[in-house]
């Protein structure tokens, strides 16, 4: 014998929302720490290399805030002026290009070896040749150079045809073409290299500070390590990630304020 099925109602009907994004990203840190937290009570616990989390934020609290904010407000100096450096050259070597296109190839020659040359490498060079933060500015600076250089490019040729065509028609040359049409275009993928080009500043600073100087978190690390202080070595180790991924959320905050066209896609 046939069983009526009840027909659905509106509720059964209506489609689930999806759940926010950061959802998925607030479930993965906190399985992460649950299983870090029992690693480091049950598999680290005799060696004492990987404290648990909550032994972290107790040496944490008992370094004390001042201990952390200085070092870091140096590092962060360095990794900022860094940051507006490196950008600045690889924008404006972007922008002669498509003006220029005779420079292209020895440009981009320029920016490879850039991003092939060892940053741990050339830290002691630089450390002989300038004092102060300049070494640790250079090397933030090279850290982002490349990304954004070639983001940048990427950005410009990937400018509408149809709408470089009308400018040329109306008399525009290369440079009408880049201001008018291919630096709007460009701005999307610009701002992923940004977004990419902030933590990079941020470790290139630090890689900086293990060579030499007289505060950062480099050096404090450098320190903790020499003391054997394991708790705060990893306490500065979070803090300089925690710096690295505010970095890149304070980016990819402006992009959406100045790009609110773009299409979400671009922005992941």
């Amino acid at each position: 014998m046939a069983t009526a099925v009840a027909p659905k109602t509106a509720v059964d009907r209506a489609p689930r929302r999806p759940l926010p994004r950061w959802v998925g990203g607030a479930v993965g840190i906190a399985g992460l720490l649950v299983v870090w937290q029992i690693a480091g009570l049950t598999v680290f616990h005799k060696s004492g290399t990987v404290p648990p989390p909550t032994t972290i934020l107790s040496q944490m609290r008992k370094d004390g805030f001042t201990f952390y904010w200085e070092n870091a407000k140096v590092t962060l100096q360095e990794a900022f002026v860094g940051y507006l450096w490196g950008n600045a050259l690889a924008l404006v070597l972007a922008f002669v290009v498509l003006i220029v296109p005779v420079f292209e190839r020895p440009l981009l020659r320029l920016g490879v070896a850039s991003y092939c040359l060892p940053i741990i490498a050339i830290a002691p060079v630089l450390q002989i040749l300038y004092n102060g933060q300049t070494p640790k500015v250079i090397l933030a600076a090279l850290s982002v150079f490349f990304t954004t250089l070639v983001g940048t490019l990427v950005g410009l040729r990937a400018a509408d045809a149809i709408s470089l065509d009308v400018v040329h028609a109306y008399g525009g040359n290369a440079f009408h073409k880049l201001v008018k049409v291919r630096i709007r275009a460009a701005l999307p993928s610009i701002f992923v290299a940004l977004r990419i080009a902030a933590p990079a500043a941020i470790l290139g600073a630090i890689i900086g500070e293990y060579v030499g100087g007289e505060s950062g978190l480099g050096i404090a690390m450098i320190a903790s390590q020499s003391g054997l202080r394991v708790a705060t070595t990893w306490g500065i180790a979070l803090v300089a990630t925690a710096l690295a991924g505010v970095a890149y959320g304070i980016t990819a905050l402006v992009d959406r304020l100045v790009t609110p066209w773009a299409p979400k896609g671009v922005r992941r």
